[in-house]
């Protein structure tokens, strides 16, 4: 596996700071989706931006530089930005989707999420030891991150880190995932 390179950010500290702000400030809150009592992020104001995009990209990869060598994206919305920042840091991506849409699973896990349950499915198209960056849209909970490093351990990946795009606080998430690499570019 090759090693990551490092993410050429195109502006400057100072910048990526005002940039980060504005790319956060496009994250809707869309209330009681997808069910009661559920406040949604909806990033696709921060996906349709191509600043803000390339920004988030660089922010999530930063704290990992060099020390993956593919990144794992989850379904949904991580499949996006996991695959913007494989671009980016010149890797490939590895898809972590919920069951039923492999054609031929090699690890599956069930978890709990905040509003039911769910089954997540990983091909084993790695060797044994590969370096994966974990990455997806929103930390609540933690279920969906916390099966997906199992599932990664159970194929015998090693997990480089984590990243999410948004952290929301108070829902016990960052313990659930218990990954003290765990990097989160914003917090609610």
């Amino acid at each position: 596996m090759t090693t990551a390179p490092a993410a050429s950010p195109a502006i400057s500290t100072t910048s990526t700071s005002t940039a980060l702000d504005r790319a956060a400030a496009l994250i809707r809150e869309i209330p009681d989706y997808p069910e009661s009592g559920i406040l949604f992020r909806d990033i696709t104001p921060l996906l349709v931006d191509g600043e803000a995009l390339r920004v988030t990209v660089d922010a999530l990869l930063a704290p990992f530089t060099g020390t993956f060598d593919v990144i794992a994206g989850i379904e949904a919305r991580g499949f996006i930005l996991a695959s913007a920042a494989a671009i980016a840091a010149g890797t490939g991506v590895v898809p972590i989707r919920k069951a039923g849409k492999l054609p031929r699973p090699a690890a599956s896990i069930d978890y709990a999420l905040e509003y039911g349950t769910a089954t997540i499915e990983m091909h084993a198209d790695l060797p044994p030891g590969t370096r994966v960056l974990v990455i997806d849209d929103v930390l609540a909970t933690g279920g969906t991150l916390a099966a997906a490093l199992d599932m990664l351990q159970q194929l015998d990946y090693e997990v480089a880190g984590t990243a999410v795009l948004f952290e929301i606080a108070g829902l016990g998430g960052r313990e659930t995932v218990g990954d003290p690499h765990l990097h989160t570019v914003f917090h609610s």
